[in-house]
């Protein structure tokens, strides 16, 4: 199992809008070249997104499926993607003052990834799935920062683009 954090700074219900547009899918999730098809009632349970990943001219297309959906707070996805099975994907959207911290664990449950799992998957995975929250964050960061009227101002208006982290030059104060 692999599992990333990232806070997120927009709130659960600015992200949750970002996860329940399965028609963005494409714009966050690494790996995914095009949205090929999107049941009308994602994300509720047993809707499903076919997409087409790959890198390059190695391409497949996967069918994901939601298995749980608590707008504002949890998605769990099923991604098939045969011959190589399937794996769930599961985020939690956890309330951090006015901020979000996305919490993701990827599990593979069926095929070829339940007996390479481990460290070295794993590990790819996570640098995956880091890529991943990056991307979403700049997007819900940027909306949410359109929606205000312009770009934030402060010591930490960076944190959604490059992670959390303290001001350069010292510690935190």
């Amino acid at each position: 199992m692999s599992r990333n954090r990232r806070l997120i700074l927009s709130s659960p219900s600015e992200v949750w809008d970002l996860l329940s547009d399965g028609r963005r899918y494409g714009e966050w999730v690494t790996g995914t070249q095009e949205v090929l098809a999107v049941d009308p009632d994602w994300p509720n349970v047993g809707a499903r997104l076919r997409v087409r990943v790959g890198m390059g001219r190695l391409t497949l297309d996967d069918t994901v499926v939601v298995r749980i959906s608590e707008p504002r707070r949890r998605l769990e996805l099923e991604a098939r993607a045969e011959p190589f099975g399937a794996a769930r994907i599961a985020m939690q959207l956890i309330p951090w003052g006015e901020h979000t911290l996305f919490v993701i664990d990827w599990h593979p449950l069926r095929g070829p990834g339940t007996r390479m799992h481990g460290l070295p998957v794993d590990y790819v995975v996570a640098i995956r799935n880091g890529m991943m929250l990056t991307k979403l964050a700049r997007i819900a960061v940027r909306e949410h920062d359109a929606s205000l009227g312009g770009p934030r101002v402060g010591r930490w208006a960076s944190a959604g683009r490059r992670g959390w982290s303290r001001p350069r030059g010292g510690a935190a104060q």
